[in-house]
């Protein structure tokens, strides 16, 4: 890729997160405030909105996710997954914050399987996790 179409890409993408990403966290702290699992859904979807608009862009350009975005993106999902653990075994979680933090991490996680199997095909997922040694007494493909 170009110098100027990497540059165009990151751009893209700095600028669906800073609308999308940053506006449905904004959705869902607020719907966390308020307790209203309608807007925590609005702010879940919203997410939802700037991953899809980013394996978009990454299809306009033809390229994947660099490194330093999964590493973001798992380290952002491990700390979210992390502070919901917290709060729910100290018991500082709502009801509606409970289910709100359950359906954003069930969309996540289904994603993930979703992006892998749309970008590489099933059977392209799978070989993406698992590598066939050559000395595991099978013949290597």
């Amino acid at each position: 890729m170009s110098k100027s179409a990497t540059v165009e890409r990151d751009l893209l993408v700095f600028s669906i997160w800073a609308v999308l990403g940053f506006g449905g966290l904004a959705l869902i702290l607020e719907g966390f405030s308020r307790d209203s699992y309608m807007i925590s859904l609005a702010g879940t979807l919203t997410i939802v909105a700037g991953f899809v608009a980013h394996i978009v862009v990454n299809g306009v350009f033809d390229c994947g996710f660099r490194p330093g975005e999964a590493a973001l993106g798992i380290a952002t999902f491990g700390v979210l997954a992390l502070a919901f653990i917290a709060s729910w075994s100290v018991g500082g979680l709502s009801q509606t914050d409970y289910w709100s933090g359950l359906t954003l991490f069930a969309l996540l996680a289904v994603g993930l399987p979703a992006y892998l199997s749309t970008r590489y095909g099933l059977r392209g997922a799978f070989s993406r996790f698992h590598v066939r040694h050559a000395d595991d007494g099978k013949p290597a493909a």
